[in-house]
């Protein structure tokens, strides 16, 4: 018993809901995590190596709530959903703060926040909106629509001048926030754009497709990729989320929780596994953990410290297929050829 007591686990204990995760977000301060359900609640969850307890539920939508971003102190929650209203909540006293009614035409499907002052929103009709929160009343600074199909995901930089988009029509859609136009719009991908991520000091954007591809842009260029990452599975790829400079983890259809390496390309292997298809990601704020969440209603947590001194650039022997299917420390499964080195 002792011996069982002296084998700490390096990550949270997994949580299952009894209805469907269409969210996740770290706290960027507390050991905290919110999840965003097809109910339209809120649910925050206080976590450790031990266990994962749940210390309020928000209601705060009356359908779907599809995204949930933390500002950067973490004092307010941000919500947008299926119903169409954009909800601001005080985390400490879990009060509504601002409801933003009916703020689109279409159901929201996603949003991020730009600044202090600034956030963005996309719909399942292509329309983008800008909102500056020191503006009175419920109507937007900006709204653009370029592309017919649903905003998958967003993204801008630390100076804020572009907001990015992708969408399902398979365009990159940039949109100038200073300005607030049409900055660039890409050429059409044969498949579905759904996730982003920035890479390189803020110098790459990676975007990741339905067929499982990803490309490389560089920011500014944003008319063509300048890279492209063949399909490992064939299989959508529908979240991603940096963990250093140059090491992307991906959630896909398969269910398989993946990183891969940008420069050199290389996959390095599997962090984690669910089920089902994987919905969302996120890093937790000292960058030790990772929480994915699949059709399951299930949240698993990998620890993925070693991804600080994992020697990115090491050959392993057996090639490419060897490490599309090598498990990383991470996940819950172990590889043969770590069995016999042990005989």
């Amino acid at each position: 018993m002792l011996e069982a007591k002296e084998l700490q686990r390096n990550h949270p204990p997994p949580v299952t809901l009894e209805d469907m995760i269409t969210d996740i977000c770290f706290h960027p301060v507390a050991d905290t995590i919110g999840v965003a359900s097809i109910t339209g609640d809120i649910f925050m969850y206080k976590y450790n190596n031990e266990e994962t307890n749940l210390v309020s539920t928000l209601e705060l939508h009356l359908k779907a709530c599809r995204d949930i971003e933390f500002s950067e102190d973490g004092r307010m929650l941000f919500s947008a959903g299926k119903d169409r209203c954009i909800g601001i909540t005080d985390v400490d006293t879990e009060k509504l703060t601002r409801l933003y009614e009916k703020a689109h035409e279409y159901p929201i499907y996603t949003m991020t926040i730009i600044n202090t002052h600034m956030f963005a929103t996309g719909d399942d009709g292509g329309v983008v909106r800008l909102w500056d929160l020191r503006k009175k009343g419920d109507k937007p600074i900006f709204s653009l629509k370029e592309v017919e199909e649903y905003i998958s995901a967003m993204v801008t930089k630390t100076d804020s001048k572009y907001l990015v988009c992708t969408s399902g029509d398979g365009c990159l859609t940039t949109l100038n926030i200073p300005e607030r136009k049409l900055h660039v719009q890409s050429e059409e991908y044969d498949e579905e754009l759904t996730c982003l991520g920035l890479f390189k000091t803020e110098s790459k954007l990676l975007s990741a497709s339905s067929k499982g591809k990803m490309y490389i842009f560089n920011w500014g260029e944003f008319g063509l990729h300048s890279d492209e990452f063949p399909s490992v599975t064939k299989k959508a790829i529908n979240c991603m989320v940096p963990i250093t400079d140059n090491v992307v983890i991906t959630g896909g259809e398969d269910g398989v929780v993946r990183a891969a390496s940008l420069f050199p390309h290389r996959q390095l292997g599997i962090v984690g596994q669910h089920d089902f298809s994987v919905e969302a990601l996120d890093i937790s704020n000292n960058g030790t953990l990772i929480a994915s969440t699949s059709h399951n209603n299930d949240i698993k947590f990998w620890n993925v410290e070693y991804f600080e001194t994992l020697n990115v650039t090491e050959p392993v022997k057996g090639g490419r297929q060897k490490r599309l299917v090598h498990n990383l420390p991470s996940s819950q499964i172990g590889n043969p050829s770590d069995f016999f080195a042990e005989l």
